[in-house]
C-alpha cells in the first residue's frame, strides 16, 4: 500500500479524525502545512489531482479571506496566491497519494484513496 501524505493541522478536529482513519489502515506521512506551507506551484499541482474548483480548496470563513479582498467568484490566480501567502486559507485536511487527492470533508472522504 502506498503511503498517503496528509496536509494536516493538529488543531482541527476534521484533520485529526482523517488522520486517525488513515493510521488505522496503513502508513501516513504528515505535513503540517501551516508550518511547512506549499508554494503556489505545489498548490496548483494538488489542485489538478483534486478535480474540483479551486474555491473548494479555500477556507472562505477565515478572516484572511476577506482581508485579501477575495470573494467566492475570485479568479483562480488570486485564490492560489492567497493560499500561498496565507496557508491558513487552505481547506483541511488534504490527503494525497500518487495521482489522486481528496479533501477530507467529511473525514471519511480520505478513505477514497485506499
Amino acid at each position: 500500500m502506498a503511503v498517503i501524505l496528509l496536509w494536516h493541522n493538529p488543531r482541527c478536529s476534521k484533520s485529526r479524525a482523517a488522520l486517525a482513519l488513515l493510521e488505522e489502515r496503513g502508513p501516513v506521512e504528515l505535513r503540517r502545512y501551516l508550518e511547512d506551507a506549499p508554494d503556489e506551484a505545489e498548490l496548483r499541482r494538488v489542485h489538478a489531482l483534486l478535480d474540483r474548483p479551486v474555491i473548494e480548496m479555500v477556507r472562505r470563513k477565515e478572516p484572511e479571506f476577506k482581508a485579501a479582498g477575495l470573494c467566492p467568484e475570485a479568479d483562480d490566480a488570486a485564490l492560489f496566491a492567497a493560499m500561498a501567502a496565507h496557508p491558513k486559507l487552505i481547506e483541511r485536511p488534504i490527503a494525497i497519494t500518487g495521482d489522486r487527492a481528496v479533501i477530507g470533508r467529511p473525514p471519511e472522504a480520505v478513505l477514497d484513496l485506499l
